[in-house]
């Protein structure tokens, strides 16, 4: 019997490991993924958005994976890839930030 429980003690350790990497690792970056395809999915014409490359414009067209948006006060029209979009704002762009 002691045996037995000597071999599923050693048995323990990599499966603790296995569940702390899940929960602190895995788990967390799945649900932001998971967020941030819906953020994409979600986008509509209108919407305020910043680029990853700190960017800030409106969208004025989608078609497909092409976003279309206008930034500046010219009001000057960029073509990025939907992927390439950081995050929807509510409130904050470029002329309400000056």
């Amino acid at each position: 019997m002691e045996n037995f429980i000597n071999s599923y003690s050693s048995l323990l350790i990599p499966i603790a490991l296995v569940a702390v990497f899940y929960f602190l690792l895995i788990r967390p970056q799945q649900k932001q993924q998971k967020k941030r395809k819906s953020m994409l999915t979600e986008l509509k014409v209108g919407d305020r958005i910043t680029t990853i490359g700190r960017i800030y414009g409106t969208v004025t067209k989608i078609k497909d994976d092409i976003v279309t948006i206008e930034v500046g006060a010219k009001k000057v029209e960029l073509m990025i890839d939907r992927r390439g979009i950081d995050s929807i704002n509510e409130i904050a762009d470029a002329e309400s930030m000056l």
